[in-house]
């Protein structure tokens, strides 16, 4: 699809995405790209990383890959400056890294509950701490008439409620979100940078629906979840071009559901066509034997 967005809306800027060479991540690289900024990339795969970059600097996108993994303290803060180095300033953050797979809480062992907490909440703590420098107002490579950057954190809204076998992806959901909400109370007051982040529903051809939900879970959904559709990776990247650009400077603090409505799926128990008929007929009987009301012994 065409973006609705002008072509030079983030022109002059300079983003750093997380997990930026796959999936989710690769389509907001792509599009912060072709709307005027240029993208460094964050991942651990070097082959992964490569391929992206190549592919972004075939669209005439100025990109640059570097191998680091968020859990490490010493890779994030090598990758920032190296960020900062090659292109002079860092406008946005986008942490797009995430850990996930299928599993029942009695057969999640702490390590795997604590691996999927250091990548997804600690891992976005740590690159929006080493990236603070160059994000806030009058930070290092910012000049003195520009405000703060931007950070957007990718969530989910498995932790609204409650998921099947996703205890350890919702609590480190939760915690994203909280640290997105502290941080923009904090950070932007302190050094004028929005905090915002964004929660999407099931997104077509990306590793996480091929882990979360495979064919055999897919075909069933529709039957429990009347809202349930694939959304695009399109539709993620044009909320987040939306929060990283001007057309969003007013917005700080929230955390943008993408989903179609899904989170707010419930089971039709009862056809719409029916719904006439069982009234009445409950409305009746609750007149002829009213329920509640004491009866007299006299």
């Amino acid at each position: 699809m065409e973006s609705p967005f002008k072509a030079g809306i983030l022109k002059g800027k300079v983003a750093l995405i997380t997990g930026g060479a796959s999936g989710i991540g690769f389509e907001i690289s792509t599009q912060f790209g072709k709307h005027g900024a240029s993208v460094a990339l964050m991942g651990r795969r070097k082959q992964v990383l490569h391929s992206a970059v190549s592919v972004l600097q075939s669209l005439a996108i100025p990109a640059v890959g570097f191998e680091g993994d968020v859990r490490k303290q010493e890779d994030a803060e090598r990758v920032v400056e190296s960020t900062f180095k090659h292109f002079g300033r860092i406008d946005i953050l986008v942490n797009a890294a995430a850990g996930n797979f299928l599993v029942s809480a009695e057969d999640l062992s702490p390590n795997g509950f604590r691996t999927v907490l250091d990548i997804d909440s600690v891992g976005t703590f740590t690159m929006c701490r080493e990236a603070l420098k160059y994000l806030k107002k009058g930070g290092e490579g910012r000049s003195s008439s520009s405000g703060g950057g931007s950070i957007i954190n990718i969530s989910a809204t498995l932790h609204y409620t409650a998921s099947w076998y996703q205890i350890h992806v919702s609590a480190a959901k939760a915690a994203v979100d909280a640290t997105t909400r502290n941080l923009a109370l904090e950070w932007g007051t302190d050094y004028d940078i929005r905090v915002n982040g964004i929660a999407p529903g099931p997104i077509s051809d990306t590793p996480g629906m091929s882990k979360l939900a495979p064919d055999e879970i897919s075909s069933k959904a529709r039957v429990y979840m009347p809202l349930y559709k694939l959304g695009e990776k399109w539709d993620i990247a044009m909320t987040a071009l939306f929060l990283a650009s001007d057309a969003g400077k007013f917005i700080n603090g929230d955390t943008v559901i993408v989903d179609g409505g899904l989170w707010l799926s419930r089971p039709r128990h009862l056809a719409k066509e029916a719904v006439k008929q069982v009234s009445r007929s409950v409305e009746k009987r609750s007149r002829n034997a009213p329920v509640g009301v004491p009866k007299s012994k006299l």
